[in-house]
């Protein structure tokens, strides 16, 4: 018989199926899958496997566990090719949460139910700390990191599919941007001009970048004299590491971004101030020719950033905003005084438009009733409005 299943305990099944011998050796092969469940679930793992035999699909043979290929993703792949800040908070779900529910299984034996169950432990009591369930988006972003690691096994020939295309992930609901509209962006930059963060803030406010972004730019990026800087690199910090500077993870993040005559002012007068610093400092400081840095020239601790963020809001009394929304607020702003999006999506850093108009599509419906208002002013009769008010 070319395929057998063998009982292990009461809801245990090993599936056992005979294959070509091996061209080389000519020794008899096998392949064994644990099933766990009712016997129809094994019967159904049998044919399965059958069909794939007489279809002349090759079985990957492995003997890694889940967690020992995890291991070898995050080393082998993510470190090389994402950025460290990425591979950090990686690590930390799959040890935290997927290498405790799945580390010990088999990777070619791993079940589409088993993940599904494993997402369904999460939504039910997946705190690390006892306290409670992780949240839908949370579950989700869980399950992007497992496909996209099951889907790399599929590459390396180590597994036949993904077990993960087979599984539902939770559905999040759609997040709604809170952005600060013009009054409250100007109450947030007069709250930080009280501090040592103000010009941060202002440029922030004038150029959309992101957080890391601005704690990594440098003044060789800068070019007041043609209003324009450079996004070259990103700082971060990574635990064990300390602050680590980095190439954006996008041919269009390393963008040009124009500057206005307002930030050109701006940078140039915040220019003088970090010279005056640095003559007070004197030898204590560490020139690392960044346009953002402390009052000694060292690179600014995003936590500490943070922190002064707090008291700037409360300060400016606008409620709950992130930095980061900042640069929601540029775009938003941007769009709504009609510059292309296009444009918009270009200062951004966006991959492509489609994405600019996805996040800002709160913005959208009023560019396109003005659109529409235009051109109908655009395509009216002159004689019939004429005619109309007379």
């Amino acid at each position: 018989m070319p395929g057998r299943i063998v009982k292990r305990s009461k809801s245990s099944w090993t599936v056992v199926v005979d294959l070509a011998p091996d061209p080389v050796t000519g020794r008899r092969r096998q392949l064994s899958r644990a099933v766990s469940g009712p016997k129809r679930n094994a019967e159904a793992k049998l044919v399965e496997l059958l069909g794939e035999r007489n279809a002349g699909i090759e079985h990957p043979r492995t003997r890694l566990t889940v967690a020992e290929y995890l291991d070898r993703w995050l080393a082998d792949y993510v470190s090389t090719t994402l950025a460290p800040k990425t591979l950090e908070s990686y690590d930390q779900i799959i040890h935290g949460h997927v290498v405790p529910a799945l580390g010990s299984v088999s990777l070619p034996a791993l079940q589409p139910q088993q993940v599904q169950g494993f997402y369904t432990d999460l939504l039910d009591h997946g705190r690390t700390d006892g306290h409670g369930a992780l949240s839908r988006r949370t579950v989700l972003r869980y399950h992007q990191i497992i496909h996209a690691a099951l889907r790399q096994a599929v590459r390396w020939q180590l597994l036949v599919r993904n077990p993960a295309d087979a599984v539902e992930p939770p559905r999040a609901p759609r997040r709604e941007l809170q952005v600060p509209d013009a009054a409250d962006v100007r109450k947030i930059m007069t709250a930080a001009d009280a501090t040592d963060y103000g010009p941060l803030v202002r440029l922030a406010v004038l150029t959309g970048l992101r957080r890391g972004e601005l704690l990594g730019l440098r003044w060789t990026d800068v070019d007041l004299d043609a209003a324009v800087l450079h996004v070259q690199q990103s700082a971060q910090r990574i635990t064990g590491q300390g602050i680590v500077f980095r190439q954006p993870k996008t041919r269009l993040s390393r963008r040009a971004v124009a500057l206005s005559p307002v930030a050109v002012g701006l940078l140039r007068q915040h220019r003088r101030a970090q010279i005056e610093a640095r003559l007070f400092a004197g030898p204590a400081y560490q020139d690392q020719n960044l346009v953002f840095a402390t009052g000694i020239g060292t690179p600014i601790e995003p936590g500490n950033l943070l922190r002064a963020w707090a008291k700037i809001t409360a300060a400016a009394g606008v409620g709950h905003v992130r930095i980061h929304d900042l640069r929601h607020a540029h775009a938003t702003l941007m769009l709504r005084q009609g510059i292309h999006p296009k444009i918009v999506s270009e200062r951004l850093g966006h991959a492509n438009i489609a994405i600019t108009l996805d996040t800002y599509s709160h913005v959208v419906p009023g560019l396109q009733e003005a659109a529409a208002a235009q051109l109908d002013a655009l395509l009216a009769d002159p004689e019939a409005s004429t005619a109309a008010t007379s």
